[in-house]
């Protein structure tokens, strides 16, 4: 079974606090704002609608980079 830490409404900050592990991972795709005050109580899925990008690819890339650094 697939491990899900995070889903579209998880809010960014939830994620970098939680998983700073997934920083890599927005930062390869363009979110270069994930200081920014604003960002951190935004959701993975409005961030992505900002950004142009499809959520659910953005989610999986997301939960496997926290996969894989739980081994």
């Amino acid at each position: 079974m697939e491990n899900t830490y995070v889903n579209e409404k998880t809010l960014i900050g939830e994620i970098v606090n939680n998983y700073p592990e997934t920083a890599e991972v927005l930062f390869g795709i363009g979110m270069h704002c994930l200081g920014c005050p604003a960002s951190q109580a935004e959701s993975l899925e409005d961030a992505c609608a900002v950004h142009g990008f499809e959520p659910g690819p953005v989610v999986k890339a997301i939960n496997d980079k926290i996969a894989e650094s739980r081994k």
